[in-house]
């Protein structure tokens, strides 16, 4: 198992996060699958990678928790022996006027979408650090890049995802640590479940490639960023729309 490279997919139990699972671990490496509440379908990922011939373990944390994320991060590098890519894919959004977002909701959304990342970064860098080398590639959304109507607070939250990304990008480069971000469009996973078929056939037709995404098509964005090929690449901001941010 530490002849593989290792990769933490955070948000890894369904949508984009799975297909990444799903792809690293063909790819041939070590992944830990992070969830919060889908146990269920974290543990069946966990299955069906390891009757496909991967290795893949899961793990429970809730990444606004800094304890709990430490954690896993400590159980990554005892069972595997390294840490080489870290894949800060989880998040939650809620549409809302923004007369109506309550504090509460303004904090948890940022809480996981934004401290998320930055308690997954800190937890990561000190293995990184000392290998010098490895890779963090942070989703976030074009609506981190263009904003969104009804959604102000995730839109905030993944736009902060993009800064942190540059800012980082620029700190940790000498140290051989590319950061790197991916801002997928108007992907069908379980946050469009709320769309009308109206609503959905509107987004497709705003699409210049007339479709929606697919998970699989972030993944490979992701995939990529984390390749050798992908070695002289950092701060920047990839975006799997089909045009539909230009």
């Amino acid at each position: 198992m530490r002849d593989r490279k290792t990769v933490i997919i955070t948000g890894a139990s369904r949508g984009i996060g799975k297909a990444t699972a799903e792809l690293f671990s063909e790819k041939g490496w070590n992944v830990l699958i992070n969830y919060s509440a889908s146990e269920n379908e974290a543990f069946a990922l966990r299955q069906h990678l390891r009757l496909q011939g991967g290795e893949a373990d899961v793990y429970q944390a809730d990444v606004s928790d800094r304890k709990k994320v430490e954690q896993m991060v400590k159980y990554c590098f005892n069972k595997y022996g390294t840490i080489d890519v870290l894949v800060n894919n989880a998040g939650v959004s809620k549409q809302s006027l923004f007369s109506d977002i309550t504090a509460r909701e303004w904090d948890e959304i940022l809480a996981v979408n934004l401290t998320g990342v930055f308690n997954c970064c800190q937890s990561v860098l000190p293995v990184m650090l000392k290998n010098k080398c490895g890779k963090i590639i942070n989703v976030s959304s074009i609506w981190g890049m263009v904003g969104a109507s009804c959604e102000v607070h995730y839109s905030a939250a993944k736009a902060g995802v993009i800064g942190l990304t540059k800012a980082l990008a620029k700190e940790l480069g000498p140290s051989n640590i590319q950061v790197n971000c991916v801002a997928p469009g108007i992907i069908e996973t379980d946050m469009l479940l709320e769309l009308t078929f109206d609503e959905l056939s509107d987004l497709k037709k705003a699409t210049p490639l007339m479709k929606l995404g697919q998970s699989r098509d972030v993944a490979n964005c992701i995939f990529f960023l984390a390749s050798e090929e992908a070695n002289f690449i950092t701060g920047q901001v990839i975006s799997p729309n089909g045009g539909f941010v230009i």
